[in-house]
């Protein structure tokens, strides 16, 4: 593999430029274009289709976050789910799922619930910059046995 020096250096949209408007011309083989730009022939005809359609503006990074999320849990889940953390500091998800059913309150999956309580930092023990675990380090070695 070749290694690029600075001068030769170039980023990704000029790359997928040149790729296109060699594709673009009469009798360009793809497949071959594909392999010299080190793309998939799928990847390629995308940018290919991008290209007639959009024109250069389409050759950039689209984001790959969804449009919608149908599933996404609600924001009183994560209400309740504080409200039962600031009570029961110590519970972890799956008992604080377990407090809030027996209250009468229609829960997510105990994985939905952990995710939930890890994004918001509602877990017990995950305070931050505390390791879990100290580190068993010795002057000499056979100091410590366990």
């Amino acid at each position: 593999m070749e290694s690029l020096m600075p001068w030769d250096a170039r980023d990704t949209m000029s790359l997928r430029t040149e790729f296109v408007l060699f594709a673009s011309q009469d009798g360009a083989n793809i497949r071959s274009l594909c392999r010299r730009f080190g793309i998939s022939p799928a990847t390629g005809y995308k940018w290919l289709q991008r290209w007639a359609v959009e024109g250069e503006p389409g050759l950039q990074d689209r984001p790959r976050t969804p449009h919608h999320s149908p599933n996404r849990s609600s924001d009183d889940v994560t209400a309740l789910l504080r409200m039962a953390h600031e009570r029961h500091e110590r519970w972890g998800a799956r008992k604080i799922k377990r407090w809030l059913e027996d209250q009468g309150h229609r829960m997510p999956a105990f994985s939905t619930v952990h995710n939930l309580m890890a994004r918001h930092g509602l877990l017990p023990g995950t305070a931050p910059g505390i390791p879990a675990t100290g580190r068993f380090e010795h002057d000499a070695p056979n100091r410590l046995w366990q």
